[in-house]
């Protein structure tokens, strides 16, 4: 008999970190639960320390880097339990984390994720993430990123995602909008994801009971050239794919200003160009980004100002930057040094 629940862990060169993720997965209270590691092609001795020290986790080894959405969508395929659980390798779940995951999902068969309450490990008094929110300009964020955590709040709330570092999905959900976008490779996916459920009219809880401890982009620096390159080309499809239409046409100048307006920042001060080579390859691909977003006609279950207005209202520019300030301040700590 299959466990209730899948709990997947993607690592690449992660072996510091595993040891203190692993170990508290084994010490969660819920039980009917497996462990699913996937590799993707590490060089340093991950497979041999998991084999070592941790011989109950399932091992899934790639040659390669297949990306967050591609490993992540082969473990899933690989199980077939009530529920999947995604966890980065740079994380510490508390003992209940599971179990608390699972007790708000059951409360309504239309919850199909739920959102962990993530803490910057070096300052756990500080919301890393709450889960997953988007505004009319389609910018994501961390939802409650930067604020006091109080140990005090019990009751789930609804969110507009789930943050896929710590995330329950409902396998049924996942059945009816499909899996992680694999051509995203890393970054948004899980926003691309929690747009197609909300579309589907699945529900998304953030469970405050639910924490874990985060090591704050630990594989890929925050700021990095490569990151950033992934996320302005997951930006363009991730409109592309989702936006309700024809509200579009009234946001898209507000999405290109938002958009394009911190451009010459990055490429003047910071001297990066992976902002603006990832928004030419993305619009290199939009073609491909179109037909699904036909393909994903049959999903769309809600009217289109419905899923608009579960989006947030349009921000002022300097509050888009608070959205972000807590992951840049005290970076060394957040980045493992």
């Amino acid at each position: 008999m299959s466990p209730r629940v899948a709990v997947i862990v993607l690592n690449w060169n992660g072996q510091h970190l595993l040891g203190r993720c692993l170990g508290a997965l084994q010490a969660q209270t819920c039980r009917d639960a497996e462990v699913v590691l996937v590799d993707n092609g590490s060089t340093d001795g991950s497979l041999a320390f998991v084999r070592q020290h941790f011989p109950q986790v399932r091992l899934i080894a790639n040659s390669e880097n297949l990306g967050f959405a591609a490993a992540n969508n082969q473990a899933i395929r690989a199980t077939d339990s009530e529920f999947v659980a995604l966890l980065n390798n740079d994380t510490e779940p508390a003992p209940d984390w599971l179990a608390e995951l699972l007790r708000a999902a059951d409360s309504d068969e239309r919850v199909g994720a739920c959102a962990s309450r993530m803490l910057f490990a070096h300052q756990p008094q500080t919301i890393n993430s709450a889960g997953v929110a988007l505004d009319r300009a389609a910018i994501a964020w961390d939802w409650r990123g930067g604020e006091g955590d109080d140990p005090a709040e019990r009751e789930p709330e609804e969110v507009f995602g789930a943050c896929a570092g710590a995330a329950l999905y409902r396998r049924a959900m996942l059945d009816d909008i499909g899996l992680l976008d694999e051509d995203f490779f890393a970054y948004l996916e899980d926003v691309d994801l929690a747009w197609r459920a909300q579309w589907a009219g699945w529900r998304t809880l953030s469970v405050p009971t639910a924490r874990v401890l985060h090591l704050h982009s630990a594989t890929t620096r925050e700021g990095s050239p490569f990151k950033n390159r992934l996320l302005g080309r997951n930006k363009v499809w991730l409109i592309a794919k989702n936006y309700p239409w024809p509200h579009l046409l009234c946001y898209l100048p507000a999405i290109l200003f938002y958009d394009l307006g911190a451009l010459p920042f990055v490429l003047l001060w910071r001297r990066d160009w992976g902002p603006l080579l990832g928004r030419l390859e993305g619009l290199a691909g939009l073609g491909k980004a179109l037909r699904k977003r036909r393909a994903l006609r049959p999903l769309r279950r809600l009217p289109a100002r419905t899923v608009l207005a579960r989006m947030a209202p349009l921000a002022a520019p300097w509050r888009i930057w608070q959205r972000y300030a807590h992951l840049y301040r005290d970076s060394g700590g957040q980045n493992g040094g």
